[in-house]
């Protein structure tokens, strides 16, 4: 390794260590241990910007290995990302830009939020995957755009998660040949050696799955990681796995190769000592040598001019295709080129449908009208009616098509998903089973913790499954989604409140939208429409400016309070039927609004949902009742089940008297 590159090497190693020292809480074994790799990443593989860290022409890095947050930071400070000495001694503290694991939005450099392990590599996954696509629709020969790598750094923690291995799997299937993944093989988590739980060919597994795999046997070893590396992406018709062997913490003469140098700091003893082993002899804190300075400044002037070929690039090919270049801008702007609210044909409806049938027909309208409409399903297109006709199957064979399939691969799907969103341009959706959105829940956290606007289109939303019985019915799951910070569910009451929520999750969302559809058929109502998009709207009004009681429910439920209605009616009660197909839209709403619909002065209140009970509470009040399900389904037709858990007009009618006494 030459003198240089073992001085920055080793200011990342200290500068991990000394914030992880400052701050009493971190971890520094694998800053200390992968230092060398990230160091061949960034300074001489990776193509990137410091004066322009939003540059699309930039490859993509993900810390998968999100604990090792201390090793970005000092990246991000040696290379001018914006992250000063002061942002470096706050580490882990309240306010602060160097927050203890990698944040999305928070820290400028950082590509995705990681921490829970093998996230990241299924989100480089979805990168690279949109690279991909991104290039076949605007490239153009002599002008390659939309041309970069991602590179992804792993511990043996990612690589045992299952979110992982799902899309290591998908990846080498679709030959994402610009994707490559380091991986920091130091054989020590938190309990020990890996040979405790972990104890397979990694190699080899990766070959299985279609990659190319290449081993250098010495971590410290900077050339031989990047020669690693350079071998890495000259095969682009597979992905590649790059398996560094490193000791954990190297440099802590106490420390390193052993589970302690993971998840505590070094101490100030072991600091000195480690201080001395790597030749440090440097007294200040967060110091970076000038000599350090210099030599990066040059690299980051080098980089910066990287950019400049590619704005010349850029120039000429916007002269020579204007339209491409308008609809690439338009793609990065996030924006539509329609308004969706005043687009009849995703509105207009005619008969009763489930409501996954009418997402599916909207879906097959829309991306007529948003050609950077991109998704798929965990092998349950048919079911989940997510399947864009004529619009082509994205393969390793065609890059351009818009159909993606995942497999039965429903975590990766969603951390896939939001790679592909982070990359820039697309508008991405994936499709699986209500009940199945558990195995999704990770990413989904993920989705709304990063405000990614992700559309999940999950069917088949209650005990309406029927005979697959309760494995397949969906009890918690609308709670459990509701309760997520910026996550928006919709769960429609037909086709135009569907509608509605694709408009929604296309044009307005800041964040994940859930659309929570039905396999039965439901009616069409006259008076639903875009007033949905408020959450909750009258959809039957009462007589009297004040009715007796207010009749609520979501999706297929609302059918049975509509009918309620005109059952009361016959007995002279005066109800108001409110369709509730998102909380969390009405939550936005004004005060006023609030009132106008559910006004506090009518406090007898009937809420009806096919699932539970959690968070109804709230819109009912202490007067109100609730038909829900508080106890998981069974097997049988949907019919039997409505019938034998109370979801019929003749209980809700009979619940509302209950409630008028």
């Amino acid at each position: 390794m030459k003198n240089m590159d073992s001085l920055v090497v080793n200011n990342i190693r200290i500068l991990s260590a000394e914030m992880v020292q400052k701050a009493n809480s971190g971890h520094p074994g694998l800053p200390m241990g992968a230092a060398p790799e990230a160091y061949a990443i960034w300074a001489k593989n990776m193509k990137h910007n410091p004066k322009n860290p939003k540059w699309i022409g930039r490859d993509r890095f993900v810390l998968s290995a999100g604990h090792g947050s201390a090793m970005l930071y000092s990246l991000l400070h040696l290379f001018n990302y914006g992250l000063t000495t002061e942002d470096l001694k706050g580490f882990r503290q309240w306010n602060s830009k160097t927050p203890g694991h990698p944040e999305y939005g928070h820290t400028i450099g950082v590509e995705t939020t990681t921490g829970p392990l093998g996230q990241g590599v299924a989100n480089a996954v979805g990168m690279a995957a949109a690279e991909q696509f991104m290039a076949a629709k605007f490239n153009k020969p002599g002008y390659n755009i939309i041309d970069n790598y991602t590179f992804v750094l792993t511990g043996d923690g990612c690589l045992m998660e299952g979110v992982a291995l799902e899309a290591i799997s998908l990846a080498g299937k679709l030959a994402l040949g610009k994707l490559v993944l380091v991986y920091d093989c130091n054989n020590i988590t938190i309990e020990g050696s890996t040979d405790l739980a972990f104890t397979e060919d990694t190699a080899k597994k990766f070959e299985a799955c279609g990659w190319q795999a290449i081993e250098v046997p010495e971590g410290n070893d900077v050339d031989k990681i990047d020669a690693a590396i350079k071998k890495a992406k000259a095969e682009t018709n597979k992905p590649s796995v790059v398996i560094v062997k490193t000791q954990i913490g190297y440099g802590c003469p106490d420390k390193q190769g052993k589970s302690s140098a993971h998840g505590e700091p070094l101490g100030e003893e072991n600091l000195k000592a480690a201080k001395k082993f790597l030749g440090w002899n440097y007294d200040e804190e967060f110091y970076v040598p000038k000599e350090v300075r210099d030599y990066l400044d040059q690299r980051i002037d080098e980089l910066s001019n990287e950019e400049e070929q590619w704005n010349q690039l850029k120039t000429e090919y916007d002269n020579k295709y204007p339209e491409l270049s308008k609809e690439l801008k338009l793609w990065l702007s996030g924006k539509v080129a329609v308004d969706l609210d005043t687009e009849k044909d995703i509105w207009e409806f005619d008969k009763p449908m489930a409501t996954r049938a009418s997402s599916g027909t909207i879906l097959n309208k829309i991306d007529k009208i948003v050609p950077n409409l991109i998704g798929g399903s965990a092998d349950l297109a048919p079911s989940n009616k997510t399947h864009m006709n004529g619009e082509g199957d994205f393969s390793k064979d065609d890059r351009s098509g818009r159909n993606l399939h995942f497999g039965i691969r429903e975590h990766a799907m969603a951390a896939f998903a939001n790679g592909m969103t982070l990359y820039g341009g697309l508008k991405v959706f994936v499709a699986t089973f209500f009940v199945f959105s558990d195995y999704m829940k990770g990413a989904m956290r993920l989705s709304a913790l990063m405000k990614l606007p992700v559309t999940y289109v999950l069917t088949h939303d209650s005990i309406g499954v029927g005979e697959d019985g309760p494995t397949h019915e969906p009890i918690e799951q609308l709670a459990a989604l509701r309760s997520t910070p910026n996550m928006t569910v919709f769960r429609p009451a037909d086709s135009k409140e569907t509608a509605a929520a694709w408009d929604y999750a296309l044009t307005k969302a800041e964040g994940p939208t859930c659309l929570v559809l039905t396999r039965q058929n439901l009616p069409l109502y006259k008076e639903t429409g875009i007033e949905a998009l408020k959450g909750a709207y009258i959809i039957k009004n009462s007589k009297k400016s004040e009715p007796d009681i207010i009749l609520m429910a979501t999706g297929s439920e609302v059918e049975l309070v509509y009918k309620a209605s005109e059952e009361l009616e016959k007995k002279g009660i005066d109800s108001r039927v409110v369709s509730i197909p998102s909380f969390e839209l009405f939550e936005k709403q004004s005060d006023e609004y609030k009132e106008k619909v559910l006004p506090k002065s009518v406090r007898k209140r009937l809420a009806v949902e096919a699932a539970s009970s959690f968070g109804w509470h709230k819109y009912v009040g202490l007067d109100g009742k609730t038909i829900c399900i508080d106890h998981f389904g069974a097997s049988a037709p949907a019919k039997t089940l409505f019938k034998e858990f109370g979801f019929t007009v003749e209980n809700v009618v009979n619940k509302a008297l209950e409630i008028l006494k």
